[in-house]
């Protein structure tokens, strides 16, 4: 091959597996939120059972239980960027964990989508590294059928509008050249963040069930890039980490 990246390997085990070095935990439950929100898993998981911890050279990365409508829903923040949050993933799947929800916020390329709009991405734009490494090259790759209707029939019970598109999913958060989101708008992405192809293509490797739920926030479509204060919208991240984990019950 020409380009290290594409050189796919089908083996299904590598060197290291994640099931090596972690082993199945009683207390993991199946069902897990993704919440990029650090300040709403602060909130939220305060006085929530701790199951474990996950670690990289950042430190501890606690993985709480709380309960919705009955339902055990593990809560973990992923991390930043596809290769950190796949990792997680990855060894969250070893823990026991078995279907996923991940709620964050992503750039929009269209400004008609207001800050806060909900977003379900059922596709992503293969442009970063991570997916190509649990996936043959191929420029797009899906969410899983059942978290995308799992996660619709929660927005529809909770009268949330929403849009379903494609998503772009990138590496380079200061390479967003005109010329590329020119493009990425062409082939029908509305929006941009930096892990959802690699969610979606560790769970078609592991056999897993994964589905995104993101609000709108920067806008990249224009001339100049408007920040929209997108940062700040606590309440819009806090009901849409609700959001993910009722769906999450729903799987």
């Amino acid at each position: 091959m020409s380009y290290p990246i594409l050189e796919f390997d089908p083996t299904p085990l590598a060197i290291i597996e994640p099931s090596q070095v972690l082993k199945p935990l009683d207390t993991m439950p199946e069902r897990l939120v993704f919440c990029f929100f650090q300040k709403v898993i602060e909130k939220v998981c305060k006085d929530a059972e701790l199951v474990t911890h996950l670690g990289s050279e950042l430190g501890e990365n606690p993985v709480y239980a709380v309960e919705v409508g009955g339902t055990r829903i593990a809560v973990v923040h992923p991390g930043v960027g596809a290769p950190l949050a796949a990792g997680f993933m990855d060894e969250l799947i070893a823990l026991g964990a078995r279907k996923f929800i991940a709620c964050g916020g992503a750039g929009v390329l269209n400004r008609e989508i207001a800050v806060g709009h909900v977003i379900v991405p059922d596709a992503a734009v293969r442009d970063e590294g991570t997916s190509y490494h649990y996936l043959p090259p191929a420029r797009e790759v899906h969410a899983s059928p059942e978290a995308i209707t799992a996660i619709i029939d929660t927005l529809d019970a909770h009268e949330v509008s929403y849009i379903v598109g494609k998503t772009w999913t990138t590496d380079g958060l200061y390479r967003e050249t005109p010329a590329k989101i020119l493009r990425r708008k062409a082939e029908g992405c509305i929006t941009v963040e930096m892990e959802a192809a690699a969610f979606f293509a560790v769970a078609q490797f592991r056999g897993v069930t994964f589905g995104q739920v993101l609000y709108g926030g920067d806008d990249i479509s224009g001339d100049a890039w408007d920040h929209r204060g997108w940062h700040r919208q606590a309440d819009t991240r806090e009901k849409l980490f609700w959001l993910a984990a009722k769906a999450a019950a729903r799987l």
